[in-house]
Order: C-alpha cells, then structure tokens, then sequence
C-alpha cells in the first residue's frame, strides 16, 4: 500500500472513530435503553490494509464472530457466536454450506518447521463443531470436526472424513475417506457407517437453516423485538381449563411462528 493508500486508510479510519463516538453519545441520551440494546464496538469484518475478508451476502456471521483478512466464506455457510477466522499472514476459504459453530479457531501458516506456506481451506457442506482449532489445514467437503478438536498444520481431512471431538491431529496426518479418527495424538478409529456419512450430510442442512432463523434475529430493530416481547406475555399459553373458564381462544400471531424446518416434527401446513 502506497503512501496514498495508508491516507485513505488513516481518513476512513477516524471518520469510523467520530461516528463510534457519536453513537456512544446517542446511546447514553437514551437513558435506560442504553443498557438494553446491543451495541458493541467489536468489527465483525475486519481487514488488514489490503486484505478484505469476502463473505457472501447469503452467508450468516454472528455479531460477535471476528473475520479478518483474506478470508472467503461461501454461500449458504455459516459463522457462529465467538469464533475467530484470522487470514493474516496467509488466506482462508470456506466453501458453500459449510458451518463453523461456536467459539472455533480458524488460522494460517507463514511459515512452519517444514517450511511451508499453508494456508486454510475448508470444503462445501463441512460441520465444524465448538471451540475447534482449525490451523494451516485442508478439510474436504462434507466432513466433521468434531468439538473441541484440534487440526495442526498440513492436516488433510478427505471427503467424508471425521475427526472425533476432544482429538489432536498431528501435523501433515491425512484422514481418509469414510474414516473416523480420534484420540491424542489421533490415530484411525474405525469406518463410518453410511447412517453416520448420510448424518454428516444432514448436519450441515440442518445448521444452514438454523442460521437462517439466527440471521432473521440479530437483523431485528429494537422496536420490533420489544413488540414481540409484549406478543409473548400476552399470547403466553395457559392451562386451557383456565382459558375455556373464561371463554378466551388463543391464536399465536404470525409474527412469533418460527419456519417449519426449525420445529421438529412439526407437520407441514395444508396449502390452500
């Protein structure tokens, strides 16, 4: 970046601190709802000079999730509540459907004791679970970390592969297809079962849709989830001897049924 860059940069920078400021002040005017509404200076994208992270506009991160640097994350994936993808001194790529969940690490390699460059590639419809620490690796697509697990670097999880929650996987380790592997240090457990690779499967729908309902949540105004709160008390379900006592039908109104992909075994509504 040349020296005109890094003035842009600096001016954008402290018109972002004014209006940080500003808002801080509009907040404290507000008296009590100050303490009630969500608001945090933590940046959710974030780049580092040149490096600006891509996230697809169908994809959902989570208000206190950290994306920095040279990180690309697919349509339809998802990054959840706590986790860090920091592409700095290399790149991230995150494909289609893929989720993230709470509280995991994502980070690259510059430079290792093998000397290689690695950065972190994570395929289409990948479930990686809470707190996992994804580093310098490659995961194929429709794979599973599980929680709490660690992938040092040059690790490659193949299509189908699954990494079992609380294990560390050894630098430069392959997991291949259709096998799981755990332990410390992980070693092969056995193979997946197709009931468990149609599970892998399902659990990345399951979490796409979930985002969904999470992306609908956090892109409320305030007004409209005091409003709901309110529906709630007064729609509250009661005993229903108690309500046919005093002749009451209840309705929940539309604006608190959640999709039908959410609730399960929930029957799908007759079309009209």
């Amino acid at each position: 970046m040349g020296t005109l860059g890094r003035a842009i940069y600096t001016v954008g920078f402290w018109i972002r601190e004014t209006g940080q400021a500003i808002d801080r002040l509009g907040s404290r005017l507000q008296g009590n709802y100050y303490f009630q509404e969500q608001l945090s200076r933590h940046r959710t994208l974030m780049n580092i000079f040149d490096k600006t992270p891509s996230v697809h506009k169908d994809a959902f991160v989570a208000p206190s999730a950290s994306i920095i640097g040279d990180v690309e994350v697919g349509q339809g994936s998802s990054i959840w509540y706590g986790c860090v993808l920091r592409g700095d001194v290399n790149n991230i790529r995150i494909g289609s459907g893929t989720n993230i969940q709470d509280n995991a690490l994502v980070h690259v390699a510059k430079s290792n004791i093998g000397g290689k460059v690695l950065p972190t590639i994570i395929g289409d419809n990948v479930t990686v679970g809470h707190s996992a620490v994804l580093h310098g690796c490659i995961v194929q697509d429709e794979s599973f970390v599980g929680m709490g697990a660690t992938l040092l670097d040059g690790v490659v999880v193949e299509k189908n592969g699954m990494v079992a929650a609380g294990s560390l996987v050894r630098q430069y380790t392959k997991i291949p297809s259709g096998e799981v592997w755990g332990g410390n240090p992980a070693k092969f457990l056995r193979k997946l079962t197709e009931e468990e690779i149609t599970f892998i499967c399902q659990s990345a729908v399951n979490y796409k849709n979930l985002a969904q309902v999470h992306a609908i949540e956090n892109a409320k105004p305030f007004d409209q989830i005091e409003l709901e709160k309110a529906l709630r008390k007064k729609f509250a379900r009661r005993d229903e001897d108690y309500d046919s006592f005093l002749g009451v039908v209840r309705e929940i109104p539309p604006q608190l049924i959640l999709p039908d992909n959410i609730l399960p075994n929930k029957s799908p509504k007759p079309s009209q």
